[in-house]
């Protein structure tokens, strides 16, 4: 089953099918979820890899043992076919593809066994961002943008994903491809990110997990005029215009 949100009559309703055909898809959609969004920075295997010198120095002196963890606020959010604004006086701008972890149900200290009985489905979202100078604690002039997180099209019920941690995820910037990575790549598997969050964060029903984006390198830069577009491998493929500010 797919759930998804669009405007009707101006009021945003919640819609479900059995076919992603079935979704009309002329108009933008509005972002497949409405809870809480949290990132998980520090979770990609190759970042993580290119920061290894980085991590040594003080005040750290070591890689983080734990998730890193940062919120995109409600002004970012956005959906499948709404645009992505980027400002021209703040460097390069970069997309962020990543597997979305959606919450069906309150979760509170579970266990890594018991995660995955709490996910709803999965989502595509591209976690937008400026240049981050502090992986550690990840900067909310960076990540906090108007429309930064585009999320969608729709909610993917879990039953039809096999296994969350082997997805691969394709970036494509006006239709060349131009980015391959994937959720095997995740330092923290779905079912640890969730079981750490909710060990001090209660989770509700609607919310959305982030489980990593990559390094963002030139391949991921975008621009205004682009379109950017997301495919999870068996979730589905999220496309935003890209416009100046």
């Amino acid at each position: 089953m797919y759930t998804y949100r669009l405007e009707e009559s101006g009021k945003v309703v919640t819609k479900t099918c059995d076919a992603t055909f079935a979704i009309e898809m002329t108009e933008p959609l509005a972002p497949a979820v409405k809870g809480a969004v949290i990132g998980v920075a520090l979770n990609h295997k190759d970042l993580v890899a290119t920061l290894a010198d980085q991590f040594e120095d003080k005040p750290y002196v070591t890689a983080p043992k734990t998730p890193v963890l940062h919120i995109k606020t409600d002004n970012t959010h956005i959906g499948h076919g709404q645009t992505i604004k980027v400002p021209t006086d703040k460097g390069a701008v970069y997309a962020g593809p990543a597997l979305g972890i959606v919450i069906g149900k309150t979760a509170t200290r579970v266990t890594e066994e018991q995660a995955l009985d709490f996910v709803k489905g999965y989502t595509v979202v591209n976690e937008v961002s400026l240049a981050e100078t502090s992986f550690y604690r990840p900067a909310v002039k960076a990540k906090c943008r108007d429309t930064f997180c585009p999320i969608g099209p729709w909610v993917v019920d879990k039953s039809l994903i096999t296994n969350p941690n082997n997805l691969s995820i394709k970036t494509y910037v006006n239709d060349e491809l131009v980015h391959t990575t994937g959720t095997d790549r995740l330092v923290h598997s779905v079912e640890k990110i969730i079981s750490y969050i909710s060990s001090f964060m209660t989770l509700e029903e609607g919310d959305l997990i982030i489980a990593g984006t990559p390094l963002r390198d030139a391949s991921l830069e975008i621009k205004g005029g682009d379109i950017v577009m997301i495919d999870v491998e068996a979730v589905g493929r999220l496309a935003n215009p890209v416009e100046q500010e």
